[in-house]
């Protein structure tokens, strides 16, 4: 006689906020489906819905209790986790009706508060859980955290008081979760964390053994031996560092991008140039020895593809401040580039700054460095034209209903998912998403290029 078993309770999840929380979303959810739950698209049908917050900005809080009230709307058993955990007498007294609340990262109390809305069924025999876990991205990347929290306390971030100070995870489990997730079909990972650079910190170093040698927990030894990974099909992975300050030992990493190890990208977080507005925000300025570098890391590195955010109208920000700023990405030129206008965030320190900059001012301001920007994104795009470059496929078009030729949508070494610009390509007939692919640059805009393949990637 055949054993039959309840069916599997079904979870939702509604991820916001930034890459670093898809991966908590994706712990949770793997965790979950080790349980012996099924995972939902939808609201329908589905006996707990869990929402992963953002609390970094007023916007993003506001997104967030949206998407709370969207849930218990549409499926009335909500569960909240994430960065807005912290703020659960706000959120209960919008939605009293939240079965639960836990912070950010809280992966054991999530998963309890879905065990007791919505038990497991027990005995689940089968392997529900793939190598290397659910991922809510697309096959061919990943992102992987090297660590929790920030020790920085910049006026403007209320990171420390949501994630803590900084935690390092161990060496070897960060590598061992590299090399499972290329070997399950990854071929670009992304390194995040809220300081890459400051990696290993808090551990001292600490080295581990990792394939018969020691390998210390530091941003350095980790691209090192990130670059040696290979796909199943002998390429190097695309390896991306995303959130590095740029402390003197960033140094040493451009060469290894010149040898083709790590992908020539750096994402970095300057915020500001100008030193006055830097001291408000309790951040470096070290501005001028920062431009040094970059010429530098580009002499090393011709390709290198540099991005980075800028925060316009922080309290006591001048008309000198702000044209200082845009005189140095001048001379910057930076690859890629996000603006955002200051907005007060409850708990942090910059609100009590004198001299708020008006509203009018500050959009103003913002619609200037991103003129800017755009200019200086077009130019170096145009650069382009005529090259030669990898790009990896993230989508592929249908058929056209005339012809019969198929488009798709990748990206290059300088553009990271989601965040960046996109290489559309013509004539792409029989590749896959995460195809890697040499493409000739036939054209560009101010924030993509255009191009057809020439050549599989080797």
């Amino acid at each position: 006689m055949a054993t039959t078993f309840p069916p599997a309770p079904k979870v939702g999840m509604v991820s916001l906020g930034c890459p670093k929380a898809l991966v908590d979303s994706e712990r949770i959810l793997t965790k979950l489906r080790s349980d012996g739950y099924q995972m939902s698209p939808d609201y329908a049908g589905t006996d707990v819905v869990l929402v992963n917050t953002c609390g970094f900005l007023d916007s993003a809080k506001e997104e967030s209790l949206e998407a709370i009230g969207e849930a218990i709307a549409e499926n009335g058993r909500v569960i909240v986790t994430g960065c807005m955990g912290n703020e659960a007498e706000l959120i209960r007294a919008r939605f009293p009706s939240v079965l639960a609340i836990t912070g950010a990262h809280q992966y054991e109390d999530v998963v309890n508060a879905v065990h007791e809305a919505s038990p497991p069924v027990p005995n689940a025999f089968v392997d529900l859980v793939p190598e290397g876990g659910l991922k809510l991205t697309p096959r061919h990347y990943s992102y992987l955290k090297i660590s929790e929290g920030c020790n920085h306390r910049c006026a403007f971030c209320i990171i420390p008081s949501l994630r803590g100070d900084l935690v390092s995870r161990r060496i070897d489990a960060v590598l061992r979760e590299a090399e499972k997730l290329v070997a399950a079909g990854t071929k670009e990972l992304l390194i995040i964390s809220q300081d890459t650079s400051a990696y290993g910190v808090d551990t001292r170093h600490e080295t581990r053994n990792w394939k018969g040698r020691e390998v210390r927990a530091h941003m350095t030894d980790m691209a090192r031996e990130l670059g040696q990974l290979r796909t199943a099909e002998g390429q190097t992975p695309w390896v991306r560092l995303h959130y590095v300050y740029p402390y003197p030992h960033v140094d040493h990493v451009i060469p290894l991008m010149a040898e083709g190890l790590l992908t020539p990208y750096l994402d970095i977080p300057f915020q500001h140039a100008a030193p006055n507005v830097l001291k408000r925000m309790k951040r470096p300025a070290n501005e001028a020895k920062v431009l040094e570098r970059v010429k530098n890391w580009r002499t090393i590195c011709p390709d290198i593809a540099i991005r980075s955010s800028f925060v316009v109208g922080f309290p006591g920000e001048t008309e000198a401040d702000f044209q200082y700023l845009l005189d140095w990405l001048d001379e910057a030129q930076l690859d890629r580039v996000g603006a955002f206008r200051f907005e007060p965030v409850e708990g942090a320190a910059a609100n009590a700054l004198p001299d708020p900059v008006p509203e009018e001012v500050k959009e103003e301001r913002y619609q200037r460095i991103m003129e800017k920007t755009a200019a200086i994104s077009a130019a170096k795009l145009q650069a382009k034209i005529g090259r030669i470059l990898p790009v990896i496929v993230d989508e592929v078009g249908e058929p056209d209903e005339d012809d019969g030729s198929v488009g798709a949508t990748a990206r290059s070494q300088a553009d990271a998912p989601e965040i960046d610009g996109n290489v559309f390509l013509r004539d792409t007939s029989g590749l896959q998403p995460g195809d890697i692919v040499y493409t000739e640059i036939e054209d560009a805009d101010e924030h993509d290029l255009f191009g057809v393949p020439v050549q599989e990637y080797r």
